[in-house]
């Protein structure tokens, strides 16, 4: 990746921003929980998984991304007028202690509308913001002036980011590829968003912010091919001044997703940019139709995972009905962006490779085994930091009867729709046990792994869903 820099500055906030000169290795300093081991992964590979999380948030955009090792970014934060609490509430849902990185693509307040109020949680009730970063170009706005006074109060650091700048997000490379120096166009935000590119063994996420003709254009010209991704984030919320063909065609995505509301008052996404993806058979998921976005890599391959089942052709988006911003409820998997089955993939359609039938046995003797498997124990409240000890949260699952159960394709999911799928192949002897650990590692005959990157099960309380491959539920354990 083209690289023109790769200094970051520390924007000291004391009434008005003054700029300082900080080594571009800071950074990856302020993130505990996902410590870089030094150790080199050879390319086109990755261990763990990564998730990216497009929430839905209306007119607005904010994604969440947890790294293999459960470092945590998050890119914007919501409109002004939710004072974040749409954020607030999923962050919370998904048991985020701690903000590793808090990117402000631009200073717009449909994107940094919560910034004030995350801030203000995760440094007073949470466990902290390691850094935020920031394009470096002010806007005069109430929302804008809040969130600076909650940097100052709370003593955050806060990061000059152009590009040539490198986020440290442990095996995940995190590229900044905007806003150049000098900044375009007069340095009116949209053109200066700060564009990321986050890279996963072969997969790859493109984050552009509010990024217009102009930017778009200089990114074609400046990275080309480089560009390429498996996941484009629709600049601009589906502005016909964003996602221009050129660029679309440099990024050359499996799939796009939209994040604005269902009856925008800007008419985003619009028919042109529609109209675009279309012409090139892009799959595009759409907030205000599917909901939370999930995506899933294994390094080699993304599951696509939605809240509502809703047409992905371009053009036929606006068939399907809204779902409201902050609506709850679990994320299936809809479709597989390359690779294998990726580990912690749900019961949804995957182009044809999701795992066996798991339901009459097949040849090999094995049986559906539904009334025979049982959880025989949930260890929900790991010891020590539950953040930082992933594989002592686990469920253990019996199989009680007197037949091998395939498990192929089956899948456990809890109530805030988190899911893994059990590894094509896996079969569960009689009277054997398996345990299914949070965390990451080498699955065994006894021993499985999630590979999620943060807590899964609430202490508190939650319940243990089991499906068969056909998606049918076949057991529920809930516990307090």
């Amino acid at each position: 990746m083209k690289r023109t820099g790769g200094a970051l500055k520390v924007l000291l906030v004391v009434g008005i921003v003054v700029l300082a000169g900080c080594a571009g290795a800071a950074p990856g300093d302020q993130s505990p929980t996902g410590p870089d081991t030094g150790d080199e992964t050879p390319a086109g590979t990755a261990n763990g998984t990564v998730e990216v999380h497009y929430i839905n948030v209306g007119q607005s955009v904010s994604t969440l991304i947890f790294g293999p090792q459960g470092e945590t970014m998050l890119v914007d934060t919501g409109h002004y007028n939710d004072d974040g609490e749409y954020v607030l509430e999923y962050l919370r849902r998904h048991d985020v202690a701690r903000i590793d990185h808090l990117v402000t693509s631009h200073n717009d307040a449909d994107h940094i509308g919560g910034n004030a109020a995350i801030i203000e949680y995760y440094e007073t009730e949470a466990d902290g913001i390691g850094a935020v970063y920031d394009p470096g170009i002010a806007a005069s706005t109430q929302t804008y002036a809040e969130y600076l006074d909650a940097v100052e109060e709370h003593d955050v650091t806060l990061y000059e980011t152009r590009e040539g700048d490198a986020i440290s997000f442990g095996a995940v490379d995190v590229d900044v590829l905007g806003p150049p120096e000098p900044y375009l166009e007069g340095e009116a935000r949209n053109e200066n968003s700060i564009v990321l590119k986050l890279t996963h063994g072969e997969t790859s996420f493109l984050l552009s912010g509010d990024a217009e003709d102009d930017q778009e254009a200089y990114l074609v010209d400046t990275y080309g091919a480089e560009l390429r991704s498996t996941v484009l984030k629709a600049g601009h919320h589906g502005s016909s001044s964003s996602s221009s063909g050129p660029f679309v065609d440099a990024v050359a995505p499996r799939a796009v997703v939209v994040s604005s509301a269902y009856d925008s008052q800007y008419g985003h996404p619009t028919e042109e940019v529609l109209r675009r993806f279309a012409d090139r058979s892009i799959p595009t998921y759409w907030s205000a139709t599917h909901g939370n976005v999930v995506l899933v890599s294994d390094g080699s391959g993304v599951s696509v995972r939605t809240q509502r089942d809703a047409p992905t052709d371009p053009l036929a988006l606006r068939d399907a009905e809204p779902i409201e911003p902050g609506t709850a409820g679990e994320v299936v998997e809809r479709a597989r962006l390359g690779g294998d089955p990726v580990a912690g993939g749900t019961d949804g359609e995957t182009e044809g490779e999701n795992g066996g039938d798991g339901g009459d046995g097949g040849d090999d003797g094995t049986a559906s085994g539904a009334d025979a498997l049982a959880v025989a124990a949930i260890n929900a409240d790991a010891e020590g930091a539950d953040g930082e000890n992933l594989n002592d949260e686990y469920v253990v699952f019996e199989n009680t009867g007197e037949e091998p159960i395939d498990l192929s394709g089956w899948t456990v999911a809890d109530e805030a729709g988190h899911s893994y799928e059990f590894p094509e192949g896996f079969s569960l002897d009689a009277g054997a046990t398996v345990t299914l650990r949070t965390g990451s590692g080498t699955d065994t005959e006894t021993d499985l792994y999630w590979g999620a990157g943060s807590p899964v099960w609430n202490n508190a309380g939650d319940t243990v869903i089991l499906s068969d491959a056909d998606g049918d539920r076949v057991l529920e354990v809930s516990y307090e």
